[in-house]
């Protein structure tokens, strides 16, 4: 029975809204959330939504009560150090969002859990808080003293990883080396093989240039880095193509014939998807020694307490956690 432990994220946001409500529908797997149990009860009885608790521990049965969904839950507790108040972010709790982290994580690596999922946080309040924080995916990297890790997004009809992630714009073009786009790539190439069961997967390339470097009118790290390093990897059996001009790469027809894109740059390849599926999205961080799958919008701390949140980006985050899973399991 698949394990899936959560991090609802930003106490004051709809991450804890989000996970009450799906505990309201059947799931064959156990849903435990390492969060604040008297927050969840708090937010439930807001929301006018049931909820039943049930510790988790590591010896925990998966039972038929909690098969029939009626908004079970099985939880790991952290305490908030003060109450948290929907749509009112608070300095004082930041360490407890880390908290929640630390534990999913180390619970992975000692295999208590399957997976992870993350919900939504708010990065300037933690670094309000004086811890600095850049994002879930850097942050994860380090706590599992991982020396090189690659953002995804995906959706059903598209996955689409960055060479760059959290960096300004005019600092991208000196960060696209061979030797980074050869780690990334060969994450990406592995992780799909292992994680997502693709016997040889094919990456489209982008180019960081305008048309690709329009034959180096236009800039020559496609001549001078990507070409060179793209045929070195072919040679090694990747199957890629690129480097592509990102305008016209996004297209149906390139798209059906490919199973992943790498986008040279964050806004290059991530508003193209989340123009297709926002709100239906996952963030998987590829690179870990650990499933990690989050959903692809913020705190929405405008809904939180609402109850008009969706919950089609955690739905499809926990569907792709399980899918990776299996996977795994398949390919050890």
């Amino acid at each position: 029975m698949d394990k899936l432990a959560i991090t609802p994220g930003e106490p004051a946001g709809i991450g804890p809204d989000l996970c009450i409500e799906y505990a309201q529908c059947k799931h064959d797997f156990q849903m435990i959330l390492l969060a604040d149990p008297d927050m969840l009860r708090e937010r439930a009885k807001l929301l006018g939504k049931p909820l039943k608790l049930i510790e988790f521990n590591e010896d925990s049965r998966y039972t038929p009560e909690s098969k029939s969904g009626l908004g079970t839950l099985y939880y790991s507790p952290v305490t908030l150090p003060e109450v948290a108040i929907p749509g009112s972010l608070n300095v004082n709790n930041a360490s407890y969002i880390l908290k929640t982290l630390d534990l999913a994580v180390q619970g992975c690596l000692n295999k208590t859990f399957d997976a992870m999922l993350t919900g939504p946080i708010h990065k300037g309040i933690i670094n309000d808080a004086g811890i600095p924080f850049t994002g879930h995916t850097e942050y994860l990297a380090e706590k599992t003293s991982t020396q090189k890790v690659v953002m995804m997004l995906a959706t059903d009809e598209m996955r689409v990883a960055l060479a760059t992630t959290h960096l300004p714009l005019k600092e991208v073009a000196k960060a696209i080396t061979q030797d980074s786009l050869r780690q990334v790539l060969t994450i990406l190439n592995h992780d799909l093989k292992t994680k997502y069961g693709l016997v040889s997967p094919h990456i489209l390339i982008c180019g960081l240039n305008p048309h690709a470097g329009e034959d180096g009118h236009l800039g020559r790290e496609e001549l001078d880095i990507m070409i060179p390093l793209i045929e070195q990897l072919k040679a090694d059996g990747f199957n890629l193509t690129g480097p592509l001009p990102a305008d016209t790469l996004f297209s149906k027809k390139k798209l059906e014939q490919a199973d992943a894109v790498l986008a040279m740059y964050h806004d290059q390849g991530l508003p193209v998807l989340k123009y297709q599926g926002f709100g239906q999205a996952v963030n998987v961080t590829l690179g870990l020694p650990i499933i990690r799958t989050s959903v692809d919008h913020g705190t929405a701390l405008d809904l939180a307490g609402t109850g008009e949140a969706s919950t089609g980006s955690l739905n499809y985050a926990i569907q792709v956690a399980r899918q990776m899973v299996k996977a795994t399991k398949a390919t050890h």
